[in-house]
């Protein structure tokens, strides 16, 4: 089991909104308590920094914001995600959007609550009563009740907190974890860098890094970047403690970082897989069936590498879960803690 001060520290911030878009609330909560930690903390457009003594030794970063919904109009609310990408149309090219035009219904019933972007300032409750694709909008659209008198523009957070069951963590963990996991290593002496990015799931935030590289960047821009990874039920999560990948959508990752990773779970008896290879081998069972390809999924760390023509390369690390974009994602406390312990040995603590 994770220890106790993992386990609050990520209780607080899963408590703390950070719909897509509207992160700025949760970024004074990370600079709080990464300061208290004894980092050096600065904020950039979309991105915060928080570095130790020695902060080209070991570089991470985590996404740090999660899916909701943002009043568009008079008792009008959509999904966030598509609104903050300036998104028209659901085109089913990444993971995230094949899953959301399945799994509408499981947002039905969920408890929202609206808050201001800047201050986090809590603006009323609500209920979500249902969901749908708007063939109009090509959005996901939601009815609430209790939340008729927000504003356009005001972020609309799942009301969220940690839950232990049968030896899982369950929450809207994507990317919350690994955020915790980066500042409890300062816990830890850390004396390198940990990025923690706004609007991924918007597709946006490795812009922001990209800038932060463009500036600072060293000759040896090796790039960890954490995260969770969906896997379709409990018994294909178990199968390994930790997730690796060669590629994704975009682009090839690092093959020295990912074979450095590969050689570290071996040493340490930490089971792994590639989850490139897990969706290449899938497909060819889909293709068989007659069915279209799943994406091999587009990641902060694809789009970088892809974009920055050398400037900044790396590899990923993540923790396997269920239940994906939902309020009910889990990770094996065992996979937790394997990933914690991967973080430390990457950084040498």
């Amino acid at each position: 089991m994770p220890s106790d001060d993992f386990i609050d520290l990520l209780k607080l911030l899963i408590r703390a909104p950070s719909v897509v878009g509207a992160e700025h609330s949760f970024f004074r909560v990370l600079q709080r308590e990464l300061e208290e930690r004894g980092a050096n903390v600065t904020w950039y457009e979309g991105l915060l920094v928080a570095q130790g003594s020695d902060p080209f030794s070991t570089m991470f970063s985590a996404h740090i914001d999660r899916h909701g919904l943002v009043c568009t109009g008079p008792n009008e609310f959509q999904y966030a995600a598509f609104v903050s990408a300036n998104r028209t149309d659901l085109l089913n090219n990444s993971v995230s959007e094949e899953l959301m035009t399945k799994v509408t219904e499981r947002f039905n019933h969920e408890e929202i609550y609206a808050y201001e972007p800047w201050s986090g300032i809590y603006r009323g409750k609500g209920t979500i009563k249902s969901s749908y694709v708007c063939e109009f909008r090509n959005n996901l659209i939601f009815e609430t009740v209790g939340l008729e008198g927000v504003v356009a523009g005001t972020p609309i957070a799942f009301k969220d907190q940690l839950h232990v069951v049968d030896n899982r963590l369950e929450g809207q963990l994507d990317n919350v974890i690994s955020a915790a996991a980066l500042v409890h290593l300062f816990d830890h002496g850390f004396k390198g860098t940990a990025f923690f990015t706004a609007q991924e799931e918007a597709g946006k935030s490795w812009r922001y890094l990209l800038e932060w590289f463009r500036r600072f960047g060293g000759s040896t821009n090796r790039l960890f970047v954490v995260d969770t990874s969906p896997f379709p039920n409990v018994e294909a999560a178990n199968e390994q403690l930790l997730v690796l990948r060669e590629k994704d959508a975009n682009a090839t990752f690092n093959q020295d970082s990912t074979k450095l990773l590969e050689e570290l779970c071996v040493k340490n008896n930490i089971s792994y897989l590639y989850k490139n290879r897990y969706v290449e081998k899938e497909n060819a069972k889909r293709a068989e069936q007659g069915l279209p390809p799943s994406s091999l999924g587009s990641t902060e760390l694809g789009r970088i590498i892809a974009a920055s023509n050398g400037l900044v390369d790396g590899t990923t690390i993540q923790i396997p879960t269920i239940g994906y974009h939902t309020m009910h994602e889990s990770a094996a406390v065992e996979s937790v803690d394997a990933f914690i312990d991967m973080l430390k040995v990457v950084s040498n603590i």
